[in-house]
């Protein structure tokens, strides 16, 4: 099962337990959030919001927050001796995808991590 969720302006494809990358959310660290579905599939089944799927939702939990790597913007005018180097690093949030619950009832939920043995 997989879902398409929006947040910081983009879209992005979920499935449950796995970690995915967004833009900053003003969130505390071990916190959980939610999120509205835009499409949800299921078993073959396909859900498509406008704007999102009623009865879906996707639960995350909020791994770390952290910069991205830096991006380098170069800028030149030839001839001049124009030049401009400025680097930018995104804040970024880092996502766990814990459950996504489609709007026929059933509920993708991630595996359990197994307990760590001496």
């Amino acid at each position: 099962m997989y879902a398409v969720i929006k947040t910081g302006g983009k879209q992005y494809k979920v499935q449950a337990g796995e970690s995915v990358w967004v833009e900053k959310i003003e969130s505390d660290t071990g916190k959980s959030c939610n999120f509205e579905a835009l499409l949800v599939s299921a078993k073959g089944e396909v859900f498509v919001g406008s704007p999102t799927v009623k009865d879906a939702s996707v639960s995350a939990e909020v791994r770390r927050h952290f910069k991205a790597p830096k991006i380098l913007v170069f800028k030149k005018k030839r001839r001049q001796g124009y030049r401009r180097l400025n680097g930018h690093r995104q804040p970024m949030t880092e996502l766990f995808i814990k459950e996504i619950t489609s709007p026929n009832g059933e509920v993708a939920k991630a595996a359990k991590k197994a307990k760590k043995t001496a």
